[in-house]
């Protein structure tokens, strides 16, 4: 007996009380005695000619009589037993019907053997970390569904990953090794829970130019250009600046690029180091194990911040390769601008960092109100007062606008709440200054709580007339 017999030989032993039973032969049987077969209808292929492992290969189950091949199950383990539990199917493989001896034909079950990583990454069972990484490597440029564009590829490439991610791992690597993909599983490790094949591939090839000089770009950050943040600024005007507009000159504060070292972060004279924390990768793993499943986080290192190097700072701008300073800015806000309106000044933000493009600066405008005059989009809004006898008689007013104080005539027969139309009084669009809105007043009509007794008089005589002239009027 070889030596990969010997090592499943316990394996083999639990297989076979499963199968037959607690009265299973053992791993020195060469024959089975028939109480065994007759105990569980079962028809075992085993042998004297056939060794134990062969014996195990070809095992079959062809079941007899109208029975379904569920309620034979039943005969093999208890309904509660996680082996022949729906997720567990994968172990069985259903090979349709067979004929047996006696002419009956029967629902036949194979056991399918699991999946081999070490075949699928093309190693030994001894090989080493490197080797596997290497074999990983290797096949993960071939198949991945970038490059490869034949059908089947993508699903190759998630083997090979899943052969790499149980086999990269010593835990995981010990359990498959003893009890194949069994094993894993009962460590709480289903067929869903491996990592998704390319994050793992990307942790592999970062820092290595993607695919390895293949041309396919990966997430590291390491050497990577990063852009400057946007900067924000807060500009307070009055209400005539934002209708019209006005030029403002304004001193912001932003990250500019270190002149010691020049943005490098580095102290001049000094070269980096490899991070040793995370290999120079500028990211590492962490696994955690669940109820749930083994789970794998990628996180930036935080010994180089992801950069995957380390360096002597620079003592001007402690290694961020930038320092903060102030710039006096002109800038040209445009008329019809509102509160909430932004400007945008493009390249005046943040420095970026090892030859980024530098952030944009936002000004965030806000208006202080006018007493007077209210804004309703490109519309002002304005109300007037006037006595009754100005209602009646009609007349003509000084109405304040943001160009100055206008003529505005009342009409006779004003009546109260009447909207009265100044065009192009109102406040530009933005960015079409030619056009603008327009002024709405609306009058309001004043009546006097008192009167003199000639007042008082001479209203009663316009009330008489009034009444005498709409009798009349019915005539």
């Amino acid at each position: 007996m070889n030596q990969s017999t010997i090592s499943r030989q316990p394996q083999l032993d639990i297989y076979r009380r499963l199968f037959y039973g607690k009265q299973a032969p053992t791993s020195s049987s060469t024959t089975c005695s028939p109480c065994y077969t007759s105990a569980t209808n079962l028809t075992c292929i085993s042998s004297s000619a056939l060794s134990t492992e062969q014996s195990y290969r070809r095992l079959r189950f062809p079941f007899g009589g109208e029975e379904s091949a569920t309620s034979r199950i039943s005969f093999v383990g208890p309904r509660s037993s996680s082996l022949f539990s729906r997720d567990s199917l994968p172990l069985l493989s259903y090979a349709g019907s067979s004929q047996t001896s006696n002419g009956r034909r029967a629902a036949r079950f194979t056991v399918r053997a699991d999946s081999d990583y070490y075949a699928v990454l093309g190693v030994s069972k001894n090989a080493s970390k490197s080797e596997i990484k290497s074999a990983y490597r290797k096949l993960a440029r071939s198949y991945h569904p970038d490059v490869n564009k034949e059908p089947g590829a993508e699903q190759k490439f998630k083997e090979i990953s899943n052969a790499y991610e149980v086999l990269s791992d010593d835990e995981k690597r010990s359990l498959y090794d003893r009890y194949g993909e069994a094993g894993l599983k009962g460590a709480g490790m289903g067929m869903g829970d491996f990592s998704n094949p390319f994050d793992l591939f990307e942790s592999l090839f970062e820092g290595m130019g993607g695919m390895g000089g293949m041309g396919m770009g990966g997430r590291s950050s390491r050497n990577r250009a990063v852009d400057g943040q946007d900067e924000y600024y807060n500009l307070v005007l009055n209400f005539k600046e934002a209708v019209f507009g006005v030029e403002k000159e304004i001193e912001i504060s932003r990250l500019e690029n270190c002149g010691t070292c020049n943005g490098s972060g580095a102290k001049p004279g000094t070269k980096p180091t490899i991070c040793s924390t995370c290999g120079g990768q500028g990211q590492v793993v962490s696994s955690a194990r669940t109820p749930l499943g083994v789970f794998q986080q990628v996180m930036t290192c935080s010994s180089c911040g992801g950069t995957g190097e380390i360096s002597t700072p620079c003592n001007t701008c402690s290694g961020d390769g930038r320092v903060r300073r102030t710039k006096r800015i002109s800038l040209k806000v445009p008329a019809g601008v509102d509160s909430g309106s932004r400007l945008r000044v493009r390249s005046e933000g943040n420095a970026g960092r090892k030859g980024g493009s530098p952030g944009d600066l936002f000004v965030v405008i806000e208006v202080i109100p006018d007493p007077v005059l209210k804004r309703d989009d490109t519309n002002i809004l304005y109300t007037c007062k006037v006595s009754y006898i100005d209602a009646i008689l009609g007349t003509t007013i000084k109405v304040p606008t943001v160009d100055g104080m206008v003529d505005l005539k009342i009409p006779a027969g004003t009546q109260p709440n009447t909207t009265l139309v100044m065009a192009k009084k109102g406040v530009p669009v933005l960015n079409k200054s030619s056009m603008r809105g327009n002024q709405l007043v609306r009058v309001q009509i004043e009546i006097p709580k008192r009167l003199s007794s000639e007042e008082r008089k001479l209203i009663e005589e316009l009330a008489d007339l009034s009444k005498g002239t709409a009798a009349s009027s019915r005539r």
